[in-house]
């Protein structure tokens, strides 16, 4: 007996896309077959999924909750917790979710992980895991512990080139000790997870501006330029291709000169990866003069339109494999309380809408596959990250983690239709599909609306990147 059947939708398989039911044992998938293979009274409860997309559970590998946040006024806050975040990530169809962990000089490895479990077991409505954060400068003794901490099931670590703003000195790792953790990567198959800028460059136009009088936030894209990224993206890969086995994520690249030295990069057979998010697709620097414009905002800068088609060819061309949100999860009178070039929030609200507005924008305006789409939202995220097959596929074994789009006519997307908080950067976006019903590991936590998990449904997951993962640009 099968707890739950999902019939007759478009199922989207590592195969490929087809009609099938989708038989589900407990946690996780039993069966994947054709109409009609399981016979009446073989499940405990039959979804008629029929006219519908039964997909992956959304995986989103790059958020931020309960995460410090300075302040204009020099104070700081913590923005919205993983209760929340993932509450409203369960209603757009994304059911794992990767944070960061970051150590500080005060403390090591495996207690900067404990810290943070305090803020998430039994706080979490979907699965998660950790990326670990390194800032500053790094003693020799934590090489050690991050290669246990890789052993352990937490393979993913978090490096700045830049301190992104002159009030948030100490977050940049000098190139000295990036050598010396790719080391420690390449040993032990971890994967290095980069926010590159060039430093010298962001905080020269900082200066530059700031004598200018210059410093709206309408000037942003000048701060966090299209050469920043250029230089360190080259940089950094040239560093990574000195230490044979480094693979590395290049996390929110902004610029077509990003995605230009990652491709090059693949060519000569480095596994290298690529993350935007939907930011960076859908606004451009000519946003930040709409009204409230700082909610289309995060770090590094939206770009201009020539760069936003170089992220979208980047998908079709293997540069680009993930599209994340770099959530980060406040209020609008937060988001908006700076409005100068170094003090504005960055981050935003959209862990919610990201499969709806990217379903839209892939499959229904630009005629992605839905396997190309479920790929850049999902798979490609698990594959890279050390979660597939148990993540990011629907197929025998695999979790039970499954998202049901409706198709519909084309509607506004409204904040009040969001459970996040009271203000969204996609509001007014044209949607054409959304999620119908969520299942968690074979608990359905989503159905038409209405919320049916808890906090105390999420798990920690242990990770390990795959071999051919690190052995070349394997997505």
């Amino acid at each position: 007996m099968f707890d739950l059947i999902i019939a007759g939708g478009e199922v989207v398989t590592p195969q490929g896309t087809a009609i099938c039911d989708v038989a589900i044992a407990g946690e996780t998938i039993a069966a994947v077959a054709a109409p009609g293979t399981f016979a009446a009274g073989s499940a405990r409860r039959v979804i008629d999924a029929k006219g519908r997309i039964v997909m992956p559970g959304g995986i989103d590998p790059h958020v931020h909750c309960l995460w410090h946040l300075p302040l204009p006024d020099g104070t700081a806050m913590l923005t919205d917790g993983p209760a929340q975040v993932s509450r409203a990530a369960l209603h757009g169809g994304t059911t794992t979710m990767i944070d960061f962990a970051a150590w500080t000089h005060d403390t090591n490895v495996q207690k900067t992980i404990e810290a943070r479990d305090k803020d998430w077991v039994g706080n979490c409505c979907c699965d998660w895991s950790y990326h670990i954060m390194l800032r500053g400068d790094l003693p020799p003794g934590l090489l050690g512990e991050l290669a246990e901490a890789i052993q352990a099931g937490y393979p993913t670590v978090k490096i700045f080139t830049t301190d992104i703003t002159p009030s948030r000195r100490g977050r940049m790792v000098d190139f000295g000790d990036i050598w010396e953790v790719f080391k420690v990567l390449a040993k032990q198959g971890g994967l290095g997870v980069i926010h590159a800028e060039d430093n010298d460059i962001v905080m020269h136009m900082y200066d530059k501006l700031i004598r200018e009088d210059r410093t709206i936030f309408h000037n942003m894209a000048e701060v966090h330029n299209q050469l920043s990224e250029d230089l360190s993206f080259r940089r950094v890969l040239r560093l990574a291709e000195s230490v044979p086995g480094t693979a590395l994520y290049m996390m929110h690249v902004s610029a077509g000169t990003g995605v230009a030295a990652i491709a090059e990069a693949r060519a000569k057979g480095l596994p290298i990866y690529g993350e935007t998010l939907h930011q960076y697709m859908l606004y451009n620097a000519e946003d930040y003069k709409r009204p409230n414009g700082q909610i289309y905002h995060t770090y590094p800068s939206l770009k201009t339109p020539a760069d936003q088609k170089a992220l979208w060819d980047g998908t079709l061309t293997g540069a680009i494999n993930t599209v994340a949100t770099d959530e980060i999860c406040c209020t609008l009178k937060v988001k908006t309380v700076g409005s100068r070039i170094d003090d504005v929030t960055g981050g935003n609200a959209g862990a919610e809408p990201r499969l709806g507005v990217m379903f839209t924008e892939m499959v229904a305006k630009r005629g992605y596959s839905l396997s190309k789409y479920a790929d850049l939202v999902s798979t490609n995220a698990a594959r890279i990250m050390g979660l597939y097959p148990k993540k990011g596929a629907i197929a025998p074994g695999s979790d039970a983690d499954i998202a049901i789009l409706a198709r519909g006519p084309a509607r506004k997307l409204m904040k009040e239709d969001l459970h996040e908080t009271d203000y969204s950067p996609w509001e007014g976006h044209e949607i054409h599909a959304w999620p119908a019903m969520t299942i968690l590991r074979g608990k359905v936590v989503v159905e038409d609306g209405k919320f049916l998990g808890s906090p105390a449904d999420g798990r920690y997951l242990k990770r390990k990147v795959a071999p051919e993962i690190i052995a070349g640009p394997a997505l």
